[in-house]
């Protein structure tokens, strides 16, 4: 019974996040790659065919073995992320928010990118 719903649960994180990240390729700013990591991650604990067909995949595929085989982010995918970002700053501080909302998510968000740079591109 515990291992029914143990893989449920991965399922349904894999599944969730795939719908998500399906939704990213036509929504600007939403992170498809990144949901399509954590969706072959979750997979790989509890549902190998959609890990594998996610692997295989034409587009969603390289990233994810890049990532796996060494935490590889391409230099265009950190522009094309940091960019994002930076937008997204901007719009944020635009609406009618709380300071702290502004100021936190920004900070968030600089704390991603410079993460995301340090990764390897190679």
């Amino acid at each position: 019974m515990q291992r029914t719903i143990t893989t449920l649960i991965w399922r349904t994180v894999a599944v969730s996040c795939v719908a998500v990240g399906l939704v990213g390729v036509a929504v600007p700013g939403l992170p498809t790659v990144p949901l399509m990591l954590v969706a072959a991650w979750a997979a790989g604990h509890g549902w190998p065919e959609l890990e594998r067909w996610l692997l295989e995949h034409a587009h969603f595929g390289p990233p994810i073995r890049r990532w796996r085989e060494g935490g590889i982010v391409p230099r265009r995918v950190k522009w094309f992320a940091s960019t994002a970002m930076l937008a997204s700053s901007v719009v944020l501080w635009q609406l009618e928010l709380s300071l702290w909302v502004k100021v936190a998510v920004p900070a968030l968000l600089l704390a991603i990118a410079l993460w995301l740079w340090s990764a390897p591109e190679h």
